[in-house]
């Protein structure tokens, strides 16, 4: 593939080139729901646990071409895509694609900032759900970002929950946008019993 930088006006960018050209071009999430394109194949990138974009086998060391890459990434019933509005390539995810690295409280409201810079209020829209991991029993809490996409809300930030936390019915519980989000049951994997 020839370089963006030596292209003529009749070549079009693919792969990684055309998505970053895409995501540049939207300046926020691109409107991804809205694209239809051809399923290209795959692309060896990769998002790890931990939040790190890997492509090819190394890190993406750019945090702004992580994000720009965030913005059009979608979940589709073929897995995870990025899409441009010709073309869409799959990739892999191992365990959700954003962890949700910060929270504040204001009003009645908990914001949460991602890895890769989204501002998302927990609310009707933007459920925060906390399952149990099978593997090791700890609590695995997750916030709706859009789409099918979730971020995982990391240790430190859901021990902040459980600070904020009331509890209601024997359920450690916290409230934002005027829902109640249940963070699990009083004592059972997590450090504190909180009284109301």
């Amino acid at each position: 593939m020839p370089s963006l930088s030596v292209m003529t006006h009749l070549e079009a960018p693919t792969g990684l080139a055309a998505i970053a050209a895409a995501a540049g071009a939207t300046r926020g999430v691109a409107p991804v729901e809205r694209w239809d394109p051809a399923h290209c194949g795959e692309i060896d990138i990769l998002i790890r646990a931990d939040g790190i974009w890997m492509h090819e086998g190394s890190p993406i060391g750019r945090a702004e071409m992580v994000r720009l890459f965030s913005t059009v990434l979608r979940k589709d019933a073929d897995g995870y895509c990025l899409v441009t509005p010709v073309e869409k390539l799959g990739i892999r995810v191992e365990d959700l694609p954003f962890r949700a690295v910060a929270m504040e409280a204001g009003g009645d409201i908990l914001r949460f900032v991602t890895d890769v810079g989204d501002l998302v209020e927990a609310g009707p829209d933007h459920p925060l759900v906390v399952q149990t991991d099978p593997a090791t029993g700890e609590p695995a809490p997750r916030l709706h970002v859009r789409g099918d996409l979730w971020a995982r809300v990391v240790r430190s930030v859901f021990y902040e929950l459980v600070e904020r936390a009331a509890v209601v019915d024997e359920t450690l519980t916290v409230a934002s946008g005027g829902v109640m989000f249940a963070l699990g049951p009083r004592g059972v994997g997590l450090e504190q019993d909180h009284e109301t």
